[in-house]
């Protein structure tokens, strides 16, 4: 597979980006997570029922669109006005009230009043005269038509209705155009508002949470970022895993250049674990297959770590961000007490980048072109009971379901030099390594 044209199509991502935008992914999962307990959200997903609801929308287009004179307010008050500003009512309480009726309506009860229809005794009589004249009058008219009618009754009852206190913060409230301003709604409507443009909230709701599934599904089980400075410090053994414990761990292969090194040739640096392949001879223990262990000069150093001891796992993410110089082999690995399975999940072997699955003495497994080995990328098995997946960065470079291992597996780096090709020098670069547990 050359990755090539998937590098400049963009389809394989820049390892900085990939690093960039997982960390982005995991930073905002836990942000939501933490908005999603949050007493503003529950405040805001109660408001948006309310708010949404089709009682709230008919409240409020009615408060805003209803005009005055539709109101029943309006109504009473516009005709209460009417008649109180009509001038032969206002004539009918000006009457009502003056000394004038009163002396008339006193006079009328009397037995004199009859005198009014003698023509002799009001030409006798001024009294008489301007009783007879009041009687006569449009005043009087004017009273004797409203006084005990429908009309005052209703006017009576009219200005009751407008001066209580109800009535009145009614009236004004429906004079006022702004009144949806003055109700409780429009403050849970503002609230929700200043709610929805919260930067949580607005996050929260535009983020899609099934982007976090996949974070959320493992959780980590190892992680080395490489802050220590010696392997007796760490969770690395130097050497081969052996289930003998009398058997020697740290050697090399008869069929190979280097001598492993006891893990001499592993530092660390600014956070990354090296080794080193140096040029230097050196008489170390080889395993030839005829003859058993043999001593043997060599005429390189390198090493090989491992956490056989410290960690194993069955099944999940295996990851670590890697480099390596030198035309010679480099390999990031998982291995068992026996020989097989065997993961490689990086192996550089000089020329390219390979990854696969031994099992029967078969490696399944897929070249990989296209990718500068000097550089840092991330590679990662993600290893299931149906399957093995390989990725370089967000790419998926390779998958198989044949012979899938089903025991735990440790973690192993080591660099060497196979004997078919030159000696030469170079080192393996490791700046971080993480294990997940995939817990769905």
């Amino acid at each position: 597979m050359n990755l090539f044209w998937e590098k400049l199509l963009g389809r394989l991502v820049s390892t900085s980006k990939f690093e960039k935008t997982e960390r982005a992914a995991v930073l905002a999962m836990k942000r939501y997570d933490e908005i999603e307990k949050s007493l503003e959200l529950a405040e805001y997903k109660k408001l948006f029922h309310v708010i949404k609801s089709s009682e709230f929308k008919e409240k409020k287009k009615t408060l805003q669109n209803r005009k005055y004179k539709d109101t029943e307010e309006y109504r009473i008050n516009h005709k209460f006005l009417k008649l109180h500003n009509d001038p032969k009512i206002n004539l009918y309480y000006q009457t009502l009230n003056s000394e004038q009726l009163k002396n008339y309506l006193e006079f009328k009860l009397t037995p004199e009043y009859e005198d009014l229809g003698d023509k002799k005794k009001l030409e006798q009589s001024e009294i008489l005269r301007r009783l007879k004249s009041f009687e006569n009058s449009k005043i009087y008219k004017n009273y004797v038509r409203f006084h005990d009618s429908f009309i005052i009754k209703d006017y009576e009852d009219l200005k009751k209705k407008v001066a209580d206190p109800e009535f009145k913060k009614s009236n004004e409230f429906w004079k006022n155009e702004h009144r949806w301003k003055t109700v409780p709604e429009y403050s849970l409507e503002q609230r929700y508002y200043e709610l929805a443009n919260n930067p949580d909230i607005s996050f929260f709701e535009k983020e899609k949470p099934a982007r976090f599934e996949k974070y959320r599904n493992n959780t980590p089980s190892f992680f080395d970022q490489f802050d220590w400075n010696t392997l007796d410090k760490s969770r690395w053994a130097y050497g081969f895993r052996s289930t003998n414990k009398d058997l020697k761990v740290n050697y090399s292969f008869d069929n190979e250049r280097q001598a492993n090194n006891g893990g001499k040739n592993v530092s660390v640096e600014n956070g990354k674990m090296i080794i080193e392949t140096r040029k230097e001879k050196i008489n170390a223990p080889a395993w030839n297959p005829q003859k058993g262990f043999i001593e043997k000069e060599f005429d390189y150093t390198s090493d090989v770590v491992q956490t056989a001891d410290e960690f194993k796992q069955k099944y999940g993410v295996f990851r670590a961000k890697i480099r390596c110089t030198g035309a010679i082999h480099h390999a990031f690995w998982l291995g068992s007490d026996n020989q097989l399975p065997h993961i490689n999940i990086f192996h550089y072997d000089g020329e390219c980048i390979t990854m696969g699955n031994a099992h029967s003495n078969v490696m399944d497994q897929v070249k990989v072109y296209g990718l500068a080995h000097s550089e840092f990328y991330i590679y990662t098995l993600v290893w299931t009971a149906k399957e093995l997946i390989w990725y370089v960065n967000n790419y998926e470079v390779y998958r198989t379901n044949s012979n899938v291992p089903n025991e735990p597996l440790y973690l192993g780096f080591n660099s060497f030099i196979p004997s078919k090709i030159k000696g030469k020098t170079g080192s393996l670069e490791v700046d971080w390594v993480k294990v997940l547990k995939i817990v769905k």
